[in-house]
């Protein structure tokens, strides 16, 4: 009976480890990062811990349910980004299906939890309080410790006008609060703008999608028109759109040099330069950023302030600059990976890392609903940094 049990569980992980070792190849492809025996040795040892759970734990173990977790924990140890996909998700992504077109106005990913990176204006997240950093436990009752990054999307979208529940934890709380949220198409403008004095504009980001680059570049002269000799462009809570749409705004304002570096699989390196050369707008900027910049709107900022266009002030942005890509295993399950990533370009990291500001804004720390306080304390001293900085040039003149 035991032979017999052991030769199934030999069997089982046989037909379960395909997948792992797909990836094991895959991941010496992509960098050999790992020498291919160490590879192998630790593929051994994760035979015999299946093989001893099956044999020794006190239930019946179901390996499926074991084999996706060992393999969904392998993957989500690289990034926040990469994921290893059940065959259903696969088919999802690769059809472009979604779970619907309504959303509550997050970006997100997988952080232990669904952790929020940015925050849609008016959206229903943003008028129900949730912020960037604040982490979803559940969504709808159901645990989303071991949801990916896609998943954790698919599972916020729907029809509008549905109702999705969320439990939520921000901080060191320990009890979740639960809110229910009405999903909507979204809505507003990507970029906004508006006079802020009589001689400085400010400039507002929401999302960088498809267009807004151009978008930007017809507020920036809508605020030169109206009189402006300085911008404070505002990425805050701008995660969502293209990486090529940060890219392409940045080099509306700068003249010519490298704006940042990509690193792709093996170590290449790949420069990103300025092209904007005697059409680069030249308008001092000063630029509003917080832990819910992300992604194109980090590329834009780490652009700008790189070439010395532009200082920001507030928070240190999210870090997360990494390209993904799927890649299909045998069973139909597959790989969601990291496969190149951008840095400053100095060289620096900007994955993981952020734009550090020049001029750091601590903000209140605010409990689950309860309302945030009147004002914005970012611009604010954006405003009097730009003060300051201009009373020594009155001075002198």
């Amino acid at each position: 009976m035991l032979i017999s049990m052991r030769a199934r569980t030999r069997l089982i992980v046989l037909l379960a480890t395909v997948p792992l070792v797909a990836f094991t190849l895959v991941g010496g492809w992509l960098g050999g990062v790992v020498a291919r025996e160490d590879a192998y040795r630790h593929l051994r040892i994760f035979e015999d811990v299946v093989s001893l759970i099956s044999e020794n734990y006190v239930e019946d173990a179901d390996l499926d349910q074991v084999m996706d977790g060992a393999l969904s924990g392998l993957a989500g140890g690289l990034d926040t980004d990469s994921a290893f996909l059940s065959a259903e998700s696969v088919a999802r992504l690769e059809s472009g299906a979604t779970a619907g077109p309504a959303g509550i106005g997050v970006e997100t990913v997988a952080r232990y939890y669904t952790q929020i990176v940015g925050v849609r204006d008016r959206s229903p997240a943003d008028r129900a309080g949730l912020r960037p950093g604040d982490y979803i436990r559940a969504i709808n009752d159901e645990p989303t410790r071991r949801l990916s990054g896609v998943d954790g999307v698919a599972r916020l979208r729907g029809e509008p006008g549905t109702t999705v529940r969320l439990s939520l934890l921000r901080g060191n709380t320990s009890e979740p609060y639960d809110v229910d949220l009405v999903r909507e198409l979204p809505s507003g403008p990507d970029v906004s703008h508006r006079m802020l004095t009589a001689d400085i504009g400010y400039l507002r980001v929401a999302a960088l999608n498809e267009g807004a680059a151009e978008a930007i570049e017809r507020a920036a002269g809508a605020l030169a028109g109206d009189g402006a000799t300085q911008l404070v462009i505002d990425v805050r809570n701008c995660a969502a759109g293209s990486f090529d749409e940060g890219i392409a705004a940045a080099r509306l304002f700068v003249a010519d040099g490298a704006l940042l570096q990509r690193e792709e699989t093996g170590g290449q390196q790949i420069t990103i330069e300025a092209t904007a050369g005697g059409d680069a707008i030249d308008t001092p900027i000063l630029l509003l950023t917080n832990y819910g910049t992300a992604g194109g709107a980090e590329l834009f900022a780490a652009g700008l302030t790189g070439a010395g266009r532009a200082e920001s002030v507030g928070q240190r942005t999210a870090g997360r600059v990494s390209l993904q890509k799927l890649i299909p295993l045998p069973d139909g399950s597959g790989l969601w990976l990291s496969w190149a990533r951008y840095l400053q370009a100095s060289g620096d990291d900007l994955h993981r890392t952020g734009v550090e500001p020049a001029v750091e804004v601590e903000l209140p720390s605010i409990e689950l609903g309860e309302p945030w306080p009147p004002g914005d304390p970012i611009l604010d001293r954006a405003l009097e940094h730009l003060q300051a900085e201009a009373a020594p040039a009155a001075a002198a003149a």
